[in-house]
């Protein structure tokens, strides 16, 4: 599509006006109840939905189908992000009413960060086609990585900093608790950082490392920055809910590795197909609908089977105790 740069601003102010919006509602630190985690999460599915509509209606249906195929992929990829975020808030024993602020600033973090990932992958596709057979073949072993780490139990490990985050912590300091929202706090005549600040970007410098296998995978599916940028957006603006809404939830979702796994090899597969098409080789090329089926199938099987996997487990328990 021809996006207009008045379009890109006009995009950008009502998503800074519903992130805005969402920050007052929840601007008072409390726990979130599973009504209120479910009312927004639907609130932005609803959203979400509705600015597919309205692609259908500026773009016709095929910018329409590339969103819903990202904006989908993306969802599902950063469902496994909140398994991360599990292991962060427990390994900074983050209070439960302060909850819902961590992951708030942390995602817009995030969102921020990934706009600069979007950014340098349209440059990049635009100058170098054959960037399309590195990011096919790097989706290809991350699906494979995927697979082994989900055998080993990947998401039962301990969550460790990385160094950027280390070298903060000792350039500034860490004071030893909480000091409710404050970001910032001063003790005996020295500047530092509280744990709510330390936390705040571990959650958003975290979730950089998950955007090098989104963003190519998304770039599979649709070359438009403005869909990539607004698919990932939608998907990020609604997972702070989320993590409330299936936290306890997600240890049953046993296979969830191995559906993304499948995902991000078929994507990967598909890359490799359009570069070989763009280099004059002639192949099939996977049809948007087709991905978009074929993402929704995945997704639903694997939802399936996992709660099924998890509730003969508890029953094979329940009969051995």
């Amino acid at each position: 599509m021809n996006i207009s740069l008045t379009t890109w601003l006009l995009t950008i102010a009502a998503l800074c006006a519903l992130v805005g919006v969402d920050f007052l509602v929840g601007r008072k630190p409390h726990d979130v109840s599973i009504k209120e985690a479910g009312i927004w999460t639907v609130v932005w599915v609803v959203l979400a939905c509705l600015f597919g509509l309205g692609l259908l209606l500026y773009g016709g249906s095929g910018p329409t189908g590339e969103f819903f195929a990202g904006y989908i992929t993306e969802k599902s990829l950063s469902v496994d992000n909140l398994f991360v975020f599990v292991l962060i808030m427990g390994k900074f024993a983050v209070p439960s009413q302060y909850q819902q602020r961590v992951l708030m600033v942390g995602v817009l973090v995030a969102l921020v960060l990934r706009a600069g990932f979007i950014a340098a992958g349209a440059a990049i596709i635009s100058t170098f086609s054959w960037v399309f057979y590195l990011f096919g073949a790097f989706l290809i072993w991350t699906a494979w990585k995927l697979v082994q780490d989900a055998r080993k139990g990947g998401h039962e490990e301990e969550y460790e900093e990385n160094k950027l985050l280390k070298i903060a912590e000792r350039r500034f300091g860490v004071a030893d608790r909480y000091h409710g929202t404050k970001l910032f706090i001063t003790e005996n005549g020295k500047r530092m950082m509280t744990p709510m600040l330390v936390v705040m970007l571990a959650i958003g410098s975290t979730d950089v490392l998950f955007a090098l296998d989104s963003i190519p995978a998304i770039y599979g599916l649709t070359q438009d920055p403005y869909i990539v940028f607004t698919a990932n957006a939608f998907a990020l603006m609604g997972l702070r809910q989320l993590y409330f809404l299936i936290g306890g939830l997600l240890k049953k979702l046993v296979h969830l590795s191995y559906g993304l796994s499948i995902i991000l090899g078929f994507i990967g597969v598909k890359l490799v197909l359009h570069a070989l098409h763009e280099s004059g080789v002639h192949v099939p090329e996977i049809s948007i609908p087709f991905s978009l089926g074929f993402i929704v199938l995945v997704l639903a099987v694997t939802t399936f089977t996992s709660l099924w996997a998890t509730r003969a487990a508890d029953e094979e328990t329940a009969v051995k105790s």
